[in-house]
């Protein structure tokens, strides 16, 4: 398994820490950093798959 899919899924399950404590707490710019990190989670989570689909 490729580095980035490991480190794509860290990045997608603290963004959605983030996202929900934000929505808590009522802080935006907290919720919105959120759903950054999780979509940079998953698109770094995609290259890893990519790259584990070339090696095969």
């Amino acid at each position: 398994m490729d580095k980035n899919r490991t480190e794509g899924v860290k990045n997608q399950v603290k963004g959605t820490v983030k996202e929900v404590a934000g929505k808590v707490t009522g802080d935006k710019g907290q919720e919105l950093e959120g759903k950054v990190q999780k979509n940079v989670g998953k698109v770094q989570s995609e290259v890893g798959k990519a790259k584990d689909d070339a090696r095969r």
